[in-house]
């Protein structure tokens, strides 16, 4: 009896920690990195392959002053992150690993399955009028569509960016998002994006590449703080606006998928509608990531390029009932395009971006890497149709003349990639519940798909 009472005693006073809010893997400079975010104060310890391992805060809990943002000082707040944000790097060829009890994907050597989203958060935007109905799943479906992903058993995950689009508060008029939150705190990712995404990161690692949302007049500060894939460093934080420089742009880094293919994640996120001035700070950043992305692209067969805004790809305009088509994205172009008309460099195949609230593919008779565009997972749809077949002389970039167009307006997905051989790859595009609407398929540089235009009523 003593014993028993000795030990109820020391049960007692143990300290009651609490499951964590979320808890996943993501692929980043160097590796895989386990992180996880909890209410606790102190981080939990890290199971893999049956040994203990210390995980380091990244970020403690905190509420940042509010800063200046994209949106008017009425419709900001101060951004309150009331969790810890802990992680610990998983040794290559780690086999399980867990925190809590609560298993997390390991990454596989031979990636072979990767799905692929994008635009996923729920836009409440006062300058745009924009209330999407985040309380009804037809309308918001980026649960459905992380379930149905995970569904179909992913090795990876590639997310092109934009996560949180929650900044302002939903109007008493708009029923459809009464209670949501807002601003860029904890409890919009939360509800933007770990929490819908719950299924599919408990299936597979992330490979995250940061949206123009995710700049530091935006969410940058969650950025920084879950899904960035560099260590953390001084000022780099978005927190003091006078850091947003150093804030807003990152150097690149490969993500292995074994048998001489890789990712290159880019961060081009502060990319604007025209070309960049001479004196503009990104123009050196982003000759930077140009010349790292060469010489990454150098080391490997055969490289996917991640980047949230297209170069290569259209977007829809319409102004008076008249619909026209836009290029690619000129601020990277002004200095992408200096290098010559392909605009990526030798040895990229295939350019993955999102940022077109629309899913997209092109590929060139010129010397052009493939573009698809897959931000289509979950935010309000572009509706301006784009044509079945390109109008003569349409080009994305100068001197990129595409030979196979394909598209799919005002539909949620998904899109995913199978590996056929060393550099031959599937993609299928998934409605919501996961049913095909297309199927396209990778060669090299070239691509195809077998429909050049899915119906708009095309739903899952």
């Amino acid at each position: 009896m003593r014993r028993l009472i000795a030990l109820l005693a020391v049960l007692a006073a143990a300290p009651v920690t609490a499951a964590p809010d979320a808890a996943y893997v993501v692929m980043g400079d160097g590796g895989a990195i386990a992180r996880v975010v909890t209410a606790d104060a102190t981080c939990p310890v890290l199971r893999v392959d049956g040994r203990d391992v210390a995980m380091t805060m990244r970020f403690a809990a905190a509420t940042v002053p509010q800063r200046p943002t994209a949106s008017t000082p009425e419709n900001a707040k101060p951004s309150a992150f009331p969790v810890t944000v802990c992680e610990a790097r998983l040794s290559v060829g780690a086999k399980r690993a867990a925190v809590d009890g609560g298993r997390l994907p390991v990454p596989k050597r031979d990636i072979r399955r990767i799905v692929v989203i994008g635009d996923t958060g729920c836009r409440l935007k006062a300058s745009d009028k924009a209330y999407q109905p985040c309380n009804d799943p037809a309308q918001y479906p980026f649960a459905r569509i992380a379930a149905s992903a995970a569904k179909w058993k992913p090795d990876l995950i590639v997310h092109v960016g934009d996560y949180q689009y929650r900044e302002n508060p939903c109007p008493a008029s708009e029923s459809g998002c009464t209670g949501s939150p807002w601003g860029y705190g904890w409890d919009t990712w939360r509800a933007d994006f770990f929490g819908p995404a719950a299924a599919l990161l408990a299936a597979a690692p992330i490979a995250p590449a940061r949206g123009n949302h995710e700049t530091c007049n935006r969410a940058g500060q969650g950025w920084w703080r879950f899904l960035d894939g560099r260590p953390r460093a001084a000022g780099r934080d978005c927190d003091d606006p006078a850091n947003d420089q150093a804030g807003d742009w990152s150097e690149p880094y490969a993500v292995p998928l074994g048998h001489g293919a890789q990712l290159v994640m880019l961060d081009l996120a502060a990319a604007s509608g025209k070309a960049l001035a001479p004196d503009d700070w990104r123009r050196p950043a982003f000759e930077a990531s140009y010349q790292s992305l060469a010489a990454l692209a150098a080391k490997e067969r055969y490289t996917f390029a991640v980047d949230h805004h297209p170069i290569l790809g259209f977007a829809a305009t319409a102004k008076s009932g008249v619909a026209t088509l836009s290029p690619g994205n000129p601020s990277i172009q002004s200095v992408f395009g200096a290098h010559g008309p392909r605009q990526l460099p030798p040895g990229v195949a295939v350019l993955l971006s999102g940022h077109y609230h629309a899913w997209e593919q092109v590929s060139f008779s010129t010397d052009q890497p493939s573009q698809f565009i897959t931000g289509f997972s979950g935010t309000l749809e572009d509706i301006v149709p784009l044509p079945a077949t390109l109008p003569p002389g349409a080009e994305p970039a100068p001197g990129a003349t595409p030979t196979r167009f394909s598209s799919w307006i005002d539909g949620f997905g998904y899109m995913t990639l199978e590996r056929t051989g060393a550099e031959t790859w599937r993609a299928i595009v998934h409605a919501i519940d996961g049913h095909e609407v297309n199927r396209c398929t990778i060669t090299g540089q070239h691509s195809t798909c077998d429909r050049a235009q899915v119906p708009t009523a095309t739903a899952g």
